[in-house]
């Protein structure tokens, strides 16, 4: 596909560098950025660059946040003692689209796969342990992909703390096996939740 501006092909292949977006369809977004005005363009590189600038990590689980403490872990009404383990934040944001759980997070920042080179040491895992030695929590829910690499990962994380005296839970298997949870509808992820039962070594 020849361009004839290698200013819209700059902008091309800037969109088509992100998932999901192929050059044609990068193409057509860029063509319609073009056609709005000026301070509209503006305000679209601005929204951009301010989440770029200010969205940050929770510094206590791993969740997005705009202040160093997220506002799920700073809610009073949150149960501070039961903490679901997820991969990512889009795994957070599935959950919370069910309304069901009532508890706060640990975001992994990925799950162990050695075919893409992650290692435990890659991942938030120590401060997880932390926090099941602290005292303070109960319940320790595994919300991790059920696949190989999440339950893996399960598998990892259960050995490291199965002695900590807390209660080590994992969603029902109402989640299909190799689906990652982030696509799992809301009624299938909320009954998955609520049915959870005590993590077993298959």
């Amino acid at each position: 596909m020849k361009i004839p501006s290698r200013y819209i092909e700059n902008a091309v292949e800037q969109l088509s560098s992100l998932p999901g977006i192929g050059k044609r369809t990068a193409l057509r977004l860029v063509l319609q950025l073009l056609n709005r005005t000026d301070d509209e363009v503006a305000s679209f590189a601005n929204a951009v660059l301010e989440m770029k600038t200010h969205v940050k990590k929770c510094s206590s689980c791993g969740n997005i946040s705009d202040l160093e403490i997220c506002s799920v872990c700073t809610d009073p009404k949150r149960d501070h003692s039961i903490i679901c383990v997820v991969e990512d934040i889009r795994d957070v944001l599935a959950i919370e689209s069910t309304e069901s759980y009532k508890g706060i997070y640990h975001v992994l920042g990925g799950i162990i796969s050695p075919m893409d080179g992650v290692g435990p040491s890659d991942l938030n895992i120590p401060s997880l342990v932390e926090k099941a030695e602290s005292g303070t929590v109960t319940e320790i829910i595994f919300a991790l992909s059920p696949t190989m690499e999440g339950d893996t990962t399960n598998f990892y994380l259960f050995k490291k703390l199965s002695d900590k005296g807390v209660l080590i839970t994992s969603l029902s298997r109402g989640v299909a096996v190799g689906t990652e949870l982030q696509y799992a509808d809301e009624l299938t992820l909320s009954r998955s939740l609520i049915q959870r039962q005590p993590f077993k070594i298959q």
